[in-house]
Formats: C-alpha cells, structure tokens, sequence
C-alpha cells in the first residue's frame, strides 16, 4: 500500500497529459483557452476534450475499420471505467476520474454517444433528429464543462440554458465551415430543409440568424461565469465568434468551395485582446 498512491498519482498525471495533448493537437482555439483557466480546472476541461475529440475521431475518420463496433467498444469501456474508476486507457482514465469526482450526469454521457452513432446511420436529418443531435454532440459538453466550472448547483440550474446555446453555436458554425467535407466527402446534411446542391443566400442568413441568437444567448453566460473560468471560455466565444463573421461575409457558393479559418496570428490577437479586457474587467 506503501507505494499504489504514489505509482496512482503518477498514472493519472500521464493520463490527463494525454488528454492535455490531444487538446493541443486538435485545437489552437480550445487550448488557448484552456491556459487561461485557473490550475485546478485545466486537467478536467483536457479530459473532457480529449474524451469528446476521441469519440468524434472514430466516426469520422476510421473509414476502414467497424466503426458501429469502435463506438460500441468506446461506449461500453467508457461505463465500466467509470463504474469501477479505472482504465488502461489513458482517454477514458482521465474522464472518468472527472466525471467521478465532478458528479458528472451519465445521461449526458449517453446523450453525447447517442449523437456519435447518429452519425454512422444519419445522412439527412429533419428537425427533430437536428436539435437531437445537436443537443448531444455539443450543448451537453457545455453542461459538463459547466459541472466542473460551479461548485454551486444552483448557478449551474441557472446557466443551463446559456451553457446549451454557447455548445449550439459552436455546433452550427462547425457545420457551416465544415459543409464541404460533410456534404460532398461524407454525404451528410445537418441543416434540415436545406438542399446543398441549391444553397442560397437565404438559407445561409436563416441559418446566421439562429446563430446569432445563439451566441447572444451564451454571452450573458460567459459573464456571470465564475472569475477562474471566464476568461477561458470567452477566448472560446471570440474565436468562434470571429469564423462565424468570416463566414457571414463569405458568399453561400463559396462555403461550399472551401474550409472557413480564422489564422493564427488573428488568434493570437483576439486572446490579447481579451486578456486585456479581463484585466480592465470589461468582460
């Protein structure tokens, strides 16, 4: 017993750096973010992060595999671990020591791999499988994040409805900037009523109007966020918020054409600049 808790300690460090690595991988906006939270919430957030990024991989990039039998595997491993607190994999380890210690639903969870496996069967969906969908694969990483952010239950009830619009509009401005590779390499069609193959104008400001709401909505969360976290998460708004003006200026024909990106140096920029804001407490 002597030595289990230190050789513990060191596993779950090795664990959460590989979701710490992944994040760094997969996303500039995210782990600048992340940076700017207080020590004690930047291992839950990568754990969180490098779970979601992991499940998203295996239905959109292993092709060549049994995709229906990864996400089943990934599932059903995720549970056990969480059940008995451990894993061998260092992904799920680190989640699951989150969701444990955080008291993070299981229904938020299933609803997330629900939408994983939505993506296996769904080419087209209508409204319902839409906001389905959505809900699963975005707004509920927001309430986990949001459970790991509030110690204080009742100002997590009370952002529940703005950490779901900030995953909303994050989802839907992914969907837009990924149209091309969703329609025409996937087959997939998130927007529903929307023909690709005849996008107009119109449909794009319909669907920029629901966006916008979405981010005003979120906004009003972001502010009364606790101070450790605020910061992360605007950087997160602002990045976001910039593609989506990107995308509003950019014609409907050539979102089809090719991928919508912020660069790097704008990035850097916009984390400055909110930095600055949150030291003038304007935020």
């Amino acid at each position: 017993m002597t030595t289990r808790v230190p050789m513990m300690n060191l596993y779950d460090e090795a664990c959460f750096e590989c979701s710490k690595l992944i994040t760094k991988k997969y996303s500039t906006s995210f782990s600048l973010g992340i940076k700017t939270f207080d020590k004690s919430f930047r291992y839950p957030i990568y754990a969180i992060y490098g779970f979601v990024r992991f499940a998203d991989e295996i239905v959109d990039t292993f092709h060549n595999y049994d995709q229906q039998q990864l996400i089943c595997g990934f599932k059903e491993e995720t549970f056990k671990a969480i059940k008995e607190g451990i894993s061998t994999n260092p992904v799920i380890h680190s989640f699951q020591q989150v969701v444990n210690r955080y008291g993070i639903d299981h229904e938020l969870i299933k609803a997330f791999l629900r939408s994983m496996e939505m993506d296996l069967d769904n080419k087209a969906y209508d409204q319902d499988s839409y906001q389905t969908y959505i809900y699963g694969s975005a707004e509920v990483i927001g309430l986990m994040c949001l459970r790991v952010f509030t110690s204080d239950d009742v100002l997590y009830q009370s952002l529940i409805p703005k950490a779901r619009s900030l995953g909303a509009a994050f989802q839907k401005v992914n969907f837009l900037r990924d149209v091309k590779a969703d329609y025409t390499e996937r087959g997939r069609t998130y927007f529903p009523g929307i023909d690709f193959n005849n996008f107009t104008e119109q449909d794009k400001l319909a669907i920029e109007a629901e966006i916008k709401h979405d981010f005003d909505e979120a906004f009003e969360g972001i502010k009364r966020l606790p101070v450790g976290t605020r910061l992360g998460v605007y950087i997160a708004y602002i990045y976001y918020l910039q593609l989506f003006e990107k995308i509003s200026y950019t014609p409907a024909s050539v979102i089809l054409q090719k991928r919508i990106r912020v660069s790097d140096a704008r990035k850097m920029s916009l984390y400055i600049k909110a930095v600055l804001q949150q030291k003038l407490n304007v935020i």
